[in-house]
């Protein structure tokens, strides 16, 4: 058994270079693999699976279709930055949906911020864009309108972001063996924190291990698991 994790991908129309590498990664590496994980932000923003016919898109969800057609099983979880994926997507690329958290061959697979419980202003606002009623008024828009919305909120972030601290961002460690406690699991893999790296932790007793995600802002990369063996590989 060979499964890949990926995550904050990130992907946009502005960032040809992660594309290319996310297009690379799926023809090479992920062929073959009998599962491919997405844990969260795959796109740099997403509006609504109404947008799935804009062009670049459209060429995103034809590489996982091909990919999905070739016998390799596809599962997406949302991210912050892509909180509207939804079923309609899920369809197009012959994905399966997952919930945050889930736990997978005795591995818990979560997208990462809600370890994140340190940053207060975050998780507010996660709990606003995350509730039905918030998510029917955004959809009830015209999609030009979303994305103005969403650039917008892209711009107040990057402000935002700047202006906290390193640790702030990062999980907390009372979050992470509440986790391990919760789910009495010994592997966590997430996204999110654009740490990458294996962290090994004692839960009660139990030697726990939880492995974070490259982004694709800079190198890139993936984790893999074959044989029940965990590699993080970095470009």
């Amino acid at each position: 058994m060979r499964a890949l994790f990926i995550s904050d991908l990130h992907l946009s129309e502005e960032r040809p270079g992660a594309n290319e590498r996310f297009f690379q990664f799926l023809e090479e590496d992920a062929a073959g693999a009998q599962a491919l994980y997405v844990l969260g932000d795959l796109f740099e923003y997403w509006i609504g699976d109404d947008d799935l016919e804009a062009p670049f898109n459209g060429v995103v969800v034809g590489f996982f279709r091909r990919l999905s057609a070739a016998g390799t099983r596809l599962y997406f979880m949302q991210g912050n930055r892509d909180f509207l994926l939804g079923d309609a997507f899920a369809s197009a690329t012959g994905a399966t949906l997952l919930a945050d958290p889930s736990i997978v061959d005795g591995t818990l697979l979560m997208h990462g911020d809600t370890l994140c419980t340190d940053d207060l202003d975050y998780q507010a606002w996660r709990r606003t864009a995350r509730s039905a009623d918030w998510q029917r008024e955004f959809l009830a828009k015209p999609v030009v309108l979303r994305r103005e919305t969403v650039q917008g909120l892209r711009e107040k972030s990057k402000a935002v972001i700047q202006a906290k601290t390193a640790e702030i961002m990062d999980v907390n460690d009372a979050a992470v063996a509440a986790a391990f406690r919760h789910h009495g699991v010994t592997r966590l893999v997430h996204g999110h924190t654009h740490r990458p790296g294996v962290h090994r932790i004692m839960v009660d007793g139990r030697r726990c291990e939880r492995w974070v995600l490259p982004d694709w802002y800079g190198r890139g990369g993936y984790l893999e698991i074959a044989d029940r063996k965990p590699r993080l590989v970095r470009w």
